[in-house]
C-alpha cells in the first residue's frame, strides 16, 4: 500500500511463460498488494506458471485480443477493490521497478494518469526499439499531439498506471479488442479531462519481449489516426462518436473464469 491506497498491477498476457517469473520477480511487494494476471488463450503454460508464482490468473476461453485482455484485467482490479491500479506487460520490456513510482505520482493527487514513456530520456533507438517503430511513434504522436490538444512524449507505450476513478468513469467496454484499445483508452483520458504525467521509462528489446509484426502496426496506426479525428470531430460537435460516450461497463465474466 501507499498511503493507505491499494496498489494492484495487472498483467495482460499472452505466451509469457519465458519472462513472466524475472517480471514478477522485480515487483515491490511493500508496495504492490496484488498481481492479477490474465491470460489470453495462451499455448506456453502462463497460467500453470502464473499458479506457481502464487499470482492471482484469469483464463479467457478463446484469444480474443490485447484489447478484451486489458478490459478483463481492470475488471477484475475493481471487483479487487484497488485504488490505483498499474498495467505492466509480463514480458520484461518494461522495469517493473518503476511500479512503486508511477503509483505514487497517482496517489499523490497529481496525476489521475501515468505513463511509462520509452521517449523521455532519448535512448529508445539505444535500448533496440527498430527505426521503423520509433519514427512511426514519433509521427502519430505529433499528430495525436495535435488533434487531441496534449503535449505528452509517447501515446503508444505498455506501462501505464491508472487511479481507480479513470478506470469506473471511461467507457472502456465501448473501445476494440485489438491493439489500437491502448490508443483509444488514452485519448478518452483527455477527452474527460483526467490528468495525464508521464515517468521516463528503459525498455529491453529481445526475441522473447512480445511485439507486432508490421502488417499489424499498419493497421494500428490507422486506427490510431482514427481515434485522433474522431476525437477532434466531436470537441468540436460536428459529430459523436461511441467511445467518448456513456461510461464504463464490467464485463460479465461470461468469457473467462479464474484459475484456482
Amino acid at each position: 500500500m501507499l498511503e493507505g491506497r491499494k496498489i494492484i498491477v495487472v498483467l495482460p498476457a499472452y505466451n509469457a511463460a519465458q519472462t513472466l517469473e524475472k517480471t514478477v520477480a522485480e515487483l515491490d511487494r511493500h508496495v504492490v498488494d496484488d498481481v492479477l494476471l490474465v491470460d489470453d488463450f495462451s499455448s506456453d503454460g502462463t497460467v500453470d506458471l502464473a499458479g506457481k508464482l502464487g499470482i492471482r490468473a484469469f483464463l479467457h476461453d478463446r484469444n480474443y485480443g490485447y484489447g478484451r485482455n486489458q478490459k478483463t484485467c481492470y475488471a477484475e482490479a475493481l471487483k479487487s477493490e484497488a485504488d490505483v491500479i498499474v498495467m505492466l506487460h509480463p514480458d520484461y520490456q518494461y522495469s517493473p521497478r518503476l511500479v512503486t513510482a508511477m503509483a505514487a505520482m497517482v496517489v499523490s493527487g497529481e496525476y489521475d494518469v501515468v505513463l511509462g514513456s520509452r521517449i523521455l530520456g532519448g535512448k529508445a533507438k539505444k535500448s533496440g526499439m527498430p527505426s521503423y517503430k520509433y519514427f512511426s511513434n514519433r509521427f502519430l504522436t505529433f499528430t495525436e499531439n495535435l488533434l487531441l490538444g496534449s503535449k505528452l512524449s509517447e501515446f503508444h507505450t505498455g506501462y501505464r498506471a491508472f487511479s481507480r476513478k479513470v478506470l469506473e468513469t471511461l467507457p472502456l467496454h465501448r473501445n476494440s479488442d485489438d491493439f489500437v484499445f491502448d490508443n483509444e483508452m488514452l485519448a478518452q483520458a483527455i477527452y474527460f479531462d483526467f490528468k495525464v504525467g508521464e515517468i521516463s521509462c528503459p525498455t529491453r528489446y529481445f526475441p522473447e519481449a512480445s511485439s507486432i509484426d508490421f502488417r499489424r502496426s499498419v493497421v494500428y496506426g490507422l486506427g490510431v489516426l482514427w481515434t485522433s479525428v474522431r476525437f477532434r470531430l466531436q470537441k468540436w460537435g460536428l459529430a459523436k462518436f461511441s467511445v467518448f460516450e456513456g461510461s464504463n461497463v464490467r464485463p460479465t465474466g461470461e468469457y473467462y473464469s479464474e484459475i484456482k
